[in-house]
């Protein structure tokens, strides 16, 4: 292994994409809190590049978990958000079907206060994951504004706009790459991949399959093969997946029961590390 400067190992930490199931990464973070861990390097897709992003800027795994329920605790004060993004012109609506919102207006709406403004600014590297429409391949951002790579991870398609960068149109990089822990091993000793992704789950109700939950429903079905393909060739050292459920990807309003449901990765992360220590002999990833 080749441990930091403080005798620690070098961690690299992949945040998938999925949706509200994606808060899930929470405790994942406060896990390597509890232990004194912080990556050297963070790579993150669609709304793992949001929670990455905070991550690397120096915020705490509780820190992001106390601005994540302010944000969602109340309804009206979400729907107020949701306004500001509304079509500016009555055109607009009917222009191009659905409306589709603008993910760097999102950003700015609901956590650009909480972002710094460049990767430069960050306390920990990161790289942020998008895909190129037209190009058919990922797109990686390490430098220049943070925003907008954001924006353009988590541009998940018939919900957000794609985002223009030069002459490329952007959208959510876990079309290409749900679960990016590759590229992370060449400078860390420790990989550890959090997979928020998830399966279609049938409803209790056996209420017919609608049409947005065969939308994300397929989605999740392709994001799910690539990442099993991808764990064929290679494998993180710690794999945290939460629970299959049934919420959706926009279920944000269920913050607090989907924090409640994924508490027990905090644990599972401390756990997965403790059996690496032991497996490993390296006692200093665990706490004294």
């Amino acid at each position: 292994m080749m441990p930091d400067d403080f005798g620690r190992p070098r961690i690299g930490l992949a945040l998938g994409g999925g949706g509200a199931r994606g808060l899930a990464h929470i405790p994942v973070l406060e896990a390597l809190d509890d232990l004194g861990l912080k990556p050297v390097q963070i790579a993150g897709t669609s709304i793992g590049a949001i929670f990455g992003a905070a991550y690397a800027s120096g915020l705490s795994g509780q820190e992001i978990r106390q601005i994540v329920l302010e944000i969602f605790s109340d309804r009206n004060s979400v729907l107020s958000r949701l306004w500001q993004l509304r079509p500016k012109r009555f055109a607009d609506v009917f222009r191009s079907g659905p409306v589709q919102f603008d993910p760097e207006r999102v950003l700015d709406v609901f956590i650009a206060k909480h972002l710094p403004e460049r990767f430069e600014d960050l306390e920990i590297p990161l790289r942020l994951l998008a895909t190129d429409f037209y190009g058919c391949q990922e797109v990686d951002f390490e430098s220049g504004p943070l925003l907008k790579a954001v924006a353009a991870s988590i541009a998940i398609p018939a919900i957000f706009k794609p985002v223009k960068h030069g002459d490329r149109h952007l959208i959510d990089g876990g079309v290409v790459n749900p679960l990016p822990f590759d590229g992370l091993r060449a400078n860390c000793d420790i990989v550890i991949a959090v997979d928020v992704v998830g399966a279609p789950v049938p409803r209790k109700s056996g209420e017919d399959i609608n049409m947005l939950d065969t939308l994300f429903g397929s989605s999740q079905i392709l994001m799910q093969t690539i990442t099993n393909q991808k764990l064929k060739v290679d494998q993180p050292d710690i794999l945290i997946r939460p629970p299959n459920d049934s919420i959706r990807v926009l279920d944000f309003l269920k913050a607090q029961q989907i924090l409640e449901k994924a508490e027990s990765l905090r644990k599972v992360t401390k756990d997965n590390l403790e059996k690496l220590a032991k497996r490993t002999n390296a006692s200093y990833l665990v706490a004294t």
